[in-house]
């Protein structure tokens, strides 16, 4: 399987589900992707922010341009 292929699997699979999203920053998102495209754009559903491991916000939906991002990672379903 190419590289690109295995992103794209990835991607299918985590779509719907609870992720987290790393900023250049180092500010956390957390919340359910919705969407996700080829530049990174991330729209996410219930999502919070964290700083510093806290939480400061939460947002019904969110737009994260791609530029910004550092990485994408899974996440356990919230209770």
């Amino acid at each position: 399987m190419s590289r690109k292929e295995a992103l794209s699997q990835f991607i299918n699979q985590i779509h719907g589900r609870p992720v987290a999203v790393k900023l250049n920053n180092g500010v956390d998102y957390r919340g359910v992707l919705a969407c996700l495209d080829g530049y990174m754009n991330i729209a996410l559903d219930q999502t919070e922010e964290y700083v510093n491991g806290q939480l400061k916000n939460k947002y019904g939906d969110a737009f994260i341009r791609g530029n910004n991002v550092l990485y994408i990672s899974t996440q356990k379903r919230r209770v």
